[in-house]
C-alpha cells in the first residue's frame, strides 16, 4: 500500500477531528498528524499544506503550481479565518476557490504580468526577476556540483518560491552530502541589506526544516555585488557570492 501522503494526513485529521464550523490553528494539525503519525513528516510540511489546501489563500496558492481546478478534491479543505486559525471550506456558502493560475507544471511561474498594477521598467524587471530564478532553479550545477532543487516529503512542493514564514525562499537547494542552500536572487546590483534577509531564511530553515547533522548555508546571486556586501560577508562564512553574466547572439535571417 502506498504511504500516504501529507494532503492523506490532513484530510484524515479533519474528517477525525472537524465539524462545520469548528476551528483549528495549523499547530492542531501538526499535534494530531505526530500523536497519529509519528515522525512521518516534518511540522513545517504539515503546516504548510495545511495553507495550501485552505481555499482562500491567495497569497499561498497562486504560488503553488499543482494547485490547479483539475486537482481541486485533493487540495479544497480548509478556509482561512486569520493567520492562525482555519475551519472547514463550505462550498455552499465561502467564495470559490484561489488556484495557482500563472504557474507552469515544473514550478517557475509563468503568465502575463497586470500592467495596471506596475509600470513597464517594473514589469520587464519582474519577468527578469522570475526568468533568472527558473534559469538558476533548472541549472544549479553551476552554483555548485550535486546540488539539487529541495522537495518535501511527498512532493507537493519544491524549492522554488519555498515558503518561509511569511516570506518566500527564492530557491531552496540541497547539496550532495544533506546540507541544506538557501539561494537569493538579484537581477541587478545587490548591496549589504541583503545579508540580513538570507541570514533570516538561513535561520528559519535551520529552525523549521534541518536536523541537528544538516548545516545551512547562503548563496547570493546577482549581477553585480557592491563593495559594501563584499565587506558584509567576509565575516559571515556559511555565504557565498555569485555574479552572473548575460551574453546574446545575433543571427542575420535572410529574406
Amino acid at each position: 500500500m502506498a504511504s500516504k501522503t501529507a494532503r492523506d494526513l490532513l484530510w484524515e485529521f479533519a474528517e477525525k477531528e472537524l465539524t462545520p464550523g469548528k476551528t483549528f490553528s495549523p499547530r492542531d494539525a501538526v499535534v494530531w498528524v505526530e500523536r497519529h503519525y509519528p515522525k512521518r513528516y516534518k511540522s513545517s510540511t504539515i503546516q504548510l499544506h495545511v495553507a495550501g489546501m485552505a481555499t482562500n489563500n491567495a497569497g499561498h496558492r497562486q504560488h503553488h503550481p499543482h494547485i490547479r481546478p483539475d486537482t481541486a478534491e485533493k487540495w479544497n479543505l480548509f478556509y482561512k479565518i486569520d493567520s492562525s486559525h482555519y475551519r472547514l471550506y463550505d462550498p455552499k456558502t465561502d467564495p470559490s476557490p484561489v488556484y495557482g493560475k500563472d504557474a507552469d507544471d515544473e514550478g517557475g511561474i509563468n503568465g502575463d504580468i497586470e500592467e495596471t498594477d506596475v509600470d513597464n521598467v517594473e514589469a520587464e524587471r519582474f519577468a527578469f526577476e522570475r526568468d533568472l530564478q527558473n534559469y538558476i532553479a533548472k541549472n544549479l550545477d553551476k552554483i555548485e556540483k550535486g546540488l539539487r532543487l529541495y522537495e518535501d516529503e511527498d512532493g507537493s512542493y519544491n524549492g522554488i518560491e519555498y515558503p518561509a514564514g511569511k516570506k518566500r525562499i527564492d530557491i531552496l537547494a540541497v547539496a550532495t552530502n544533506g546540507d541544506f542552500v538557501v539561494i537569493e536572487t538579484k537581477v541587478s546590483k545587490s548591496y549589504d541589506r541583503v545579508i540580513g534577509q538570507i541570514l533570516n531564511y538561513i535561520g528559519w530553515v535551520k529552525k523549521n526544516l534541518a536536523d541537528n547533522k544538516q548545516n545551512v548555508r547562503g548563496v547570493i546571486v546577482a549581477h553585480e555585488i557592491m563593495e559594501d556586501l563584499r565587506n558584509a560577508v567576509e565575516s559571515v562564512g556559511h555565504v557565498k557570492l555569485v555574479e552572473y553574466k548575460i551574453s546574446f547572439q545575433l543571427q542575420t535571417i535572410k529574406n
